[in-house]
């Protein structure tokens, strides 16, 4: 299902409790694949499922705290920014999430 709020297309993902915390999921709408991520604490994170270094499938890889360490080089990036931290650099998209009547959707 897809709903439009402005310029953002809300696409359906994935129930939220089918998500496992700490780890990606690999979303796929139109050409775009992103990395979904369900922290600790409940809040959802969405970022672009690849490395900027080597384009590793970041939903693969090990989360800790707000970061998500590519499998490949080990990169650290920053789940909320998309950063990739120092001495490292570069960044990822971010895209935003919602839940609605438990249902994960990701703007696109």
């Amino acid at each position: 299902m897809k709903t439009q709020d402005r310029q953002t297309i809300w696409v359906e993902a994935v129930s939220y409790e089918d998500l496992a915390v700490n780890t990606g999921k690999t979303i796929r709408y139109q050409g775009e694949e992103v990395a979904l991520f369900k922290m600790k604490s409940g809040k959802l994170t969405a970022i672009q499922n690849r490395c900027p270094h080597k384009e590793g499938v970041l939903a693969e890889g090990i989360v800790c705290d707000e970061h998500v360490f590519c499998p490949m080089h080990d990169r650290k990036i920053h789940l909320p920014s998309g950063l990739v931290q120092a001495p490292d650099t570069g960044c990822v998209q971010t895209y935003s999430t919602k839940v609605h009547e438990g249902t994960v959707f990701i703007g696109f």
